[in-house]
């Protein structure tokens, strides 16, 4: 497996139990996380601040169902879910790109489309 394959299955596997430290690592300084038509975050500490997203309960279930390299970019595609603090259940699909710089994550673009299409993020 790649030094970036690599990188980007620590990332999953410690966003699954919501361990900043772990995932921070991950990083580099002047990362960029995107969901086009959502956010735009830069930096550690931003990132920082969307790892337990405030309208969520608890650490998501992640399942990775495809990883794909080529040159310096990742492509995960998988499922999420999770608990929402107001009740309901976040059921997802996600295809997350991931730019690469020296085997650490410089940019994350994240394409998230709920599952259960009445499923409100307020």
């Amino acid at each position: 497996m790649t030094l970036n394959k690599q990188t980007v299955n620590e990332y999953m596997d410690a966003f699954r139990i919501s361990d900043h430290k772990r995932i921070l690592a991950c990083l580099t300084d002047n990362i960029i996380w995107e969901m086009p038509g959502i956010y735009q975050h830069v930096g550690k500490e931003a990132f920082d601040k969307e790892i337990e997203n405030e309208n969520f309960i608890g650490s998501p279930t992640i399942q990775i169902i495809k990883l794909v390299e080529e040159n310096n970019i990742v492509i995960a595609e998988g499922a999420v879910q999770g608990n929402m603090k107001n009740g309901n259940i976040l059921d997802a699909v996600f295809c997350d790109v991931f730019e690469m710089e020296n085997g650490k994550i410089k940019k994350l673009t994240s394409y998230l489309m709920s599952r259960n299409a009445s499923l409100k993020f307020e």
